[in-house]
């Protein structure tokens, strides 16, 4: 259980410290590289935690998932507040398809 809580807390202060809506100190374009660099890192922690099943890795891949899904959710929610405050709401715009049609 520790070893989640210190998961969580590594993952949401990272995600914060590089700024969770707005790059924070830095270019777009990089903030964009910060997080492609976190998602990569991740996916290979989450490889090797799966192949060797070390318990301390895979509690603190469980939060670091905890971590990431709590800024994802504070990220959504801007953008949904964002939406509301300048009345983006998609009814009068035409509909375009979906990436695979649907």
């Amino acid at each position: 259980m520790i070893y989640a809580l210190i998961g969580f807390v590594i993952m949401f202060g990272v995600l914060v410290g590089i700024g969770i809506n707005q790059p924070r100190g830095t270019s777009m374009k990089t903030w964009c590289y910060g997080y492609l660099a976190i998602a990569l890192i991740f996916d290979a922690l989450v490889v090797v935690g799966l192949i060797y099943q070390y318990d301390f890795l895979v509690q603190l891949l469980l939060g670091l998932s905890a971590g990431a899904a709590t800024g994802l959710a504070i990220h959504v929610a801007h953008h949904i507040t964002e939406e509301d405050e300048h009345g983006h709401n998609g009814e009068d715009k035409e509909k375009k398809p979906a990436m695979f049609g649907f």
